[in-house]
């Protein structure tokens, strides 16, 4: 680094602590700008490893079919969609039917499908109107290798039966006791009892999966005796016969299914990795928003910056004329001036990096959100503050580069 350089370094951070206060408001918008990029980018970035890790839990194997059609960027569109990996919450579009045809599809072995089933459950008097009731196989443990915390479920001989299994958290909610084996619920008129209760599941934030600890499971025959088969089917889980045929199971569910549906393909059938890639619509909006307040916040401070460097200018004009008058050109002014906008955009950065990762560490202690900063993020956010300053610099270093001497050795 050059003498001048380093001498224009030391006035500018000078200036910045000769005025702390209208620094620090003048890098507001750069440091709200900074917190949201790199806080967007570790929540997206959580959000993408904790929904691999669940779909890698399930297995490198899991089939989901799943309604509605593939958009050109290869998300899901489906009305109603707040699931990132099964869609839970999507309007139904798939029936017994097409279980029945999955089935019977080549290559296929353990399928189990998840329906929703409406209505209140009432324990001891009690009154939840928001456990979620599912439908479901007696396959389904093999199909998300879950394991049984207490009890066991149900087998192919009970498929029919008011039996039930709940999830982790269900079990201290509704019954009040960690192992409620035996204990009975109703549901639309009719008794269940509790035979076993399922292992926590791995959590992934803005997805009602999660909510499996949440959820009731009852047999899909029962579900459906006691809907008028009206349970809504909103995935289908499958795993091959053979793992190393995932592709070929794919391709003769996909088949099967499209010539059940009168040749229209309004499902998806979805291997692990592309299931991982789905984002919930929750998430994208999510990212759609903060960007768009980054981008903003950004520009913002940008103007800030140039308003303060354009008074700065004002301000020193006298000096301006006394470095012109003893030699210094006007790129060595031009330098100056950029160097300190550009000083005060970086230290913003620096700040909002700092801030960012204090609030994903707040958001890592006490959500389901597990944001992960990556380099990536920090040099995106420190090229970015380094671009403002450039960039909102050049007119206030320029109008100070061009100063006529004299005149501003008159100015007062």
């Amino acid at each position: 680094m050059s003498a001048m350089m380093r001498g224009n370094l030391r006035m500018a951070m000078s200036g910045v602590k000769g005025a702390r206060w209208r620094s620090l408001l003048t890098m507001t918008g750069v440091i709200v700008g900074i917190v949201s990029v790199v806080t967007v980018i570790g929540i997206g970035e959580g959000v993408k490893r904790q929904v691999s890790e669940q779909v890698s839990h399930f297995g490198k194997d899991l089939i989901t079919i799943r309604p509605g059609t593939m958009a050109k960027d290869h998300s899901l569109t489906s009305a109603g969609e707040t699931d990132a990996v099964f869609g839970m919450g999507t309007i139904s579009g798939l029936t017994t039917t097409d279980v029945k045809t999955v089935q019977r599809a080549e290559g296929t072995g353990t399928v189990a499908p998840l329906g929703v089933v409406s209505g209140a459950v009432d324990v001891d008097g009690r009154t939840y109107t928001a456990t979620p009731v599912l439908a479901t196989s007696f396959d389904l443990p093999d199909a998300l290798n879950q394991k049984m915390a207490f009890g066991d479920f149900w087998d192919n001989n009970s498929s029919s039966a008011q039996t039930a299994v709940i999830g982790h958290d269900v079990a201290a909610d509704l019954f009040e006791e960690n192992v409620p084996l035996g204990r009975k619920f109703t549901l639309r008129g009719q008794t269940f009892v509790v035979r076993g209760v399922l292992n926590a599941f791995p959590e992934v934030p803005f997805s009602p999966t999660s909510s499996f600890d949440d959820a009731i499971f009852i047999p899909y025959q029962t579900a459906a005796n006691i809907t008028n088969n009206d349970a809504n089917i909103y995935a289908i889980l499958v795993k091959p016969e053979d793992p190393k045929a995932l592709n070929d199971t794919v391709a003769a569910i996909t088949a099967d299914l499209k010539k059940s549906h009168g040749d229209q393909q309004d499902f998806n059938v979805l291997k692990p990795g592309q299931a991982a890639e789905n984002g919930s619509s929750v998430v994208r909006l999510l990212t759609t928003w903060i960007t768009a307040v980054a981008a903003i916040s950004l520009f913002i401070g940008g103007v800030g910056i140039m308003n303060v460097m354009l008074l700065n200018v004002t301000e020193r004009m006298h000096e301006i004329g006394v470095r012109k008058a003893i030699g210094a050109t006007s790129r060595q002014i031009l330098g100056q001036f950029m160097l300190e906008a550009t000083v005060l955009s970086v230290l913003g950065g620096v700040i909002g990096i700092l801030l960012s990762l204090a609030v994903d560490g707040l958001l890592y202690a006490y959500t389901d959100l597990k944001p992960v900063i990556s380099w990536q993020a920090i040099v995106i956010a420190t090229g970015v503050s380094l671009v403002v300053g450039i960039v909102f610099g050049t007119a206030p270093a320029i109008k100070a580069a061009r100063k006529d001497p004299i005149e501003a050795l008159r100015h007062e």
